[in-house]
């Protein structure tokens, strides 16, 4: 989850929306890669979730990478619940799920280098209290009480709200991890062509990175879970967002999606104040019930924009948010993923000729199909398998077009972090089915086995 945004002024005209938006726009040589990937901390003796306070806690962990790696702490109410360092920062997901935000960096070879350095701390400071963390994409036994609410005031309002307007808002929220990455757009044309093939593709990204067969200790009948949770979330917020697609569609566009999408909150001097299912166009007006006359800043507008969880959403760049949260080496993989179709032009036309065509019935089909049978969905005709194996093979031809040299010029280019996934494609074993399959071969069916073997 984002932390509050800061900045920007009062709102004055209607037109400030879009523009705001379209102020991310930037050259191709300024575009970036922005990083974000969620893990779960537990006890290394009892496998129980980390809660917020005591000697082996997210604060320890928090207060560990502040006291022995330099970070600089964020605290809401006295509680420390996140950092910043360097252009990154680490916060909390609402059940303790720890996540790092990385600086926007040039290359993969950087960005992989900063996943690889905050590990290695994490991993430091957990030996420290007898904790661990892993990646999955979802909490594999813990239930729903097992998992502690941080003490962050937007966490308790969603928290509330989500038990209202979806079934599985709350196992969001506290059993889910993911993988992200934020990629930056050249203008509102490039913004639209990137946004579709982003929204299109989701559900290859989920199927690769399904990691979450789990719930409550038993297989669930999913590869992702996580997706599968984000299916019953809030309607209002979460999909796959036909009206992209249609003619037209521009930042504007965006901006009327989001002024239909209700409140969470306003956030002011260091507290949450509740405007859960209020509207922004009220708050335009200055007839906002919780803060009567007051009209938004931009900040408002830009914390708003956070409370959007389509499978992509544009800010001042764009959001994939398909793929689980998963292995060490998956975590540098997702962005050579985007980074291969979205940063050079002619992957970027490969990848829309591959999803033009496509109907909403389609894109919706392939996202319910990537979330129950990942890499063996088949929607009328269309392999899974086959398709991944496509979009792999263009990510591979951008990133080899990018050419962008690592490790002092050892490495030519970024392609080599597409081996995992093109491992997955030949054996045809993403990592939920590696999981399923050592559950049944190997773990006799307990599913506690994966702490020891697939921990950081």
């Amino acid at each position: 989850m984002s932390i509050p945004q800061s900045g920007g002024g009062p709102i004055e005209r209607h037109e400030q929306l879009a523009e705001y938006l379209a102020s991310g726009c930037k050259p191709k040589e300024d575009w970036r890669i922005g990083t974000e990937h969620e893990k779960f901390g537990y006890c290394k003796d009892t496998l129980k979730p980390l809660p917020y306070d005591g000697e082996r806690s997210i604060r320890a962990v928090l207060e560990g990478l502040r006291d022995g790696f330099g970070w600089s702490p964020l605290e809401e109410g006295g509680n420390i619940i996140g950092l910043v360092k360097d252009g990154a920062n680490v916060s909390l997901e609402p059940g303790g799920q720890l996540e790092l935000s990385g600086a926007p960096l040039e290359t993969i070879h950087q960005t992989c280098d900063e996943v690889n350095e905050h590990l290695r701390e994490v991993q430091t400071v957990a030996d420290k209290i007898g904790a661990r963390f892993i990646g999955l994409g979802s909490a594999p036994h813990w239930t729903h009480d097992d998992m502690p609410l941080m003490p962050k005031g937007r966490y308790k309002l969603m928290n509330g709200y989500m038990e209202k307007v979806g079934t599985l808002g709350t196992s969001m929220m506290r059993r889910t991890c993911t993988v992200q990455v934020n990629l930056d757009f050249a203008s509102e044309a490039d913004m639209v062509q990137k946004l579709r093939v982003s929204l299109a593709l989701q559900p290859v990204a989920t199927a690769l990175f399904s990691n979450s067969p789990f719930t409550e200790g038993k297989l669930n009948g999913h590869k992702s879970w996580r997706s599968r949770i984000w299916r019953d979330l809030d309607p209002d917020r979460t999909g796959m967002l036909p009206f992209v697609f249609e003619d037209g569609f521009g930042f504007e566009a965006w901006v009327q999606y989001a002024l239909d999408v209700p409140m969470y909150f306003v956030y002011r001097d260091g507290v949450y104040i509740d405007a859960l299912g209020m509207s922004f166009r009220d708050f335009l007006k200055g007839e906002l019930p919780a803060l009567p006359g007051e009209k938004p800043m931009i900040s408002d507008w830009a914390d708003h924009l956070t409370t959007l969880f389509p499978e992509a959403r544009i800010k001042k760049f764009i959001e994939m948010r398909g793929a689980d949260g998963g292995p060490w080496r998956r975590l540098c993989a997702l962005p050579a993923f985007w980074v291969g179709l979205m940063y050079d032009q002619t992957a970027l036309d490969a990848a829309w000729d591959l999803v033009k065509d496509w109907d909403a019935e389609t894109r919706d089909a392939l996202r319910v199909a990537a979330s129950v049978d990942g890499l063996a969905a088949n929607v009328n005709g269309l392999s899974m398998a086959d398709l991944s194996k496509r979009v792999v093979d263009i990510a591979e031809a951008g990133l080899a077009a990018r050419a962008r040299e690592g490790a002092g010029g050892m490495l030519p280019d970024e392609t080599h972090f597409l081996n995992a996934l093109k491992e997955t494609l030949e054996t045809g074993e993403s990592p939920a089915d590696e999981l399923i399959r050592r559950y049944h071969d190997d773990w006799g069916g307990d599913v506690t086995r994966v702490f020891g073997e697939y921990s950081y």
